[in-house]
């Protein structure tokens, strides 16, 4: 059995961080209705056509759920959400802010008629404050939780590759939901749970945020390097570069000795701890650009894997896609969309005795008529027959 058989997740959500939030719960089993506008659906899928038709956020946040479109803007279509709420264990929301309580679906409206009910409202700047009632994006979040000032180079500020404000909030939302169905087993009392984009992202900040409050100056942008250890880089080899990351005073010994072939340089009062590195750091990656210049990639990356010593070259997306870890690890499956079948990886978290059910990706609508007809309601009484699927 699934952990999350027999539970229901009513989802009215779009773009990123709720989408991945439900997705995670629909991996362990749960049923997840995704409430959609007929016609045009979660904006994600419009984002852009890559798979096949179908939009490849999309397709990545959204296998196992089920596509209901009803026009909220009508009292019928409310009033479909409201029933399906009836019967579900959690609601999860990330419309504009206020916009779930104008609808009448406000978490404190919800509770009060469904005091076991685990309510999410997700946001970019979470309830109350002077943010609270600005519209967020992953980009704006991560500005102003001071990540985009840390990451890049020295030359330039950069945002992050991948939406990393979207999946903290994504993956906080997830787990809360978890705790708080934990609880509710025990006392039969749901939870009203507030999940921030931006108080998501600054918990990922704690290093630069306690560095800056006990240090002088703001962190520096580092590029691949690290402002607290050394030697931590890219660093040249007679063909390319390799990234070496020296964690400890070992990892410095033994990168000298059984790597460099350098056992002087281990006690060498520049570079002998860690601190002693980061005060030298120009010296220092100074001394193993050169002595990792005298071998290929391939060749230093097996001596430093051999030595243990943490090591890696830097893969192109392709290159993870097919990454002999993946492959050795039989992490591949394969989904339907309404287009194609596609590849999705199984979900990080592997359970011993199960495996997520990976299920498809909805089209717009794909389950409206049967939910409708499970609740009882006639189909085109609530959405009129040209847009059902």
């Amino acid at each position: 059995m699934h952990p999350l058989t027999g539970y229901t997740v009513v989802a009215l959500e779009q773009a990123v961080a709720a989408p991945l939030a439900t997705r995670q719960l629909a991996d362990f089993g749960a049923r997840v209705i995704k409430v959609e506008r007929p016609g045009s659906g979660d904006l994600a899928r419009g984002y852009d056509h890559l798979v096949d038709g179908t939009g490849a956020h999309f397709v990545w946040l959204n296998r196992g759920k089920e596509s209901l479109a009803v026009d909220l803007k009508t009292e019928a279509g409310r009033n479909v959400v409201r029933t399906l709420i009836d019967g579900a264990d959690v609601f999860v929301q990330n419309l504009a802010p206020g916009a779930a309580e104008r609808l009448g679906l406000g978490a404190t409206q919800l509770r009060a008629d469904h005091p076991e009910l685990v309510t999410v409202n997700l946001s970019g700047f979470g309830s109350g404050g002077p943010y609270s009632q600005r519209k967020a994006y992953d980009m704006l979040v991560q500005a102003e939780a001071g990540l985009i000032s840390i990451t890049g180079t020295p030359e330039h500020a950069v945002k992050t590759g991948i939406p990393t404000a979207d999946i903290a909030a994504g993956m906080y939302c997830a787990q809360a939901v978890l705790a708080a169905l934990l609880r509710r087993a025990r006392t039969g009392e749901g939870a009203e749970i507030d999940v921030s984009m931006l108080e998501s992202t600054v918990e990922w900040m704690g290093y630069p945020f306690y560095s800056r409050m006990y240090s002088d100056g703001e962190p520096p942008r580092m590029g691949v390097g690290h402002v607290a250890i050394a030697p931590y880089d890219a660093y040249p080899t007679a063909d390319g570069q390799v990234l070496i990351g020296v964690q400890s005073d070992t990892g410095w010994r033994d990168l000298m000795t059984e790597v460099f072939d350098r056992p002087d340089l281990v006690a060498d009062p520049r570079f002998a701890t860690n601190i002693a590195r980061v005060a030298h750091r120009a010296d220092c990656d100074a001394v193993v650009g050169a002595l990792s210049a005298r071998f290929t990639t391939d060749d230093l990356t097996e001596r430093l894997a051999a030595a243990g010593v943490p090591a890696a070259q830097i893969n192109t997306v392709a290159g993870a896609i097919d990454h002999p870890q993946l492959t050795a690890r039989d992490r591949w499956r394969e989904i339907g969309t309404e287009h194609t079948r596609v590849r999705a990886l199984l979900p990080p978290a592997t359970f011993a005795d199960y495996e997520a059910p990976m299920g498809d990706v909805p089209a717009l609508g794909q389950h409206t008529a049967v939910i409708l007809s499970d609740l009882g309601l006639s189909p085109d009484a609530i959405v009129p027959a040209n847009e059902l699927p």
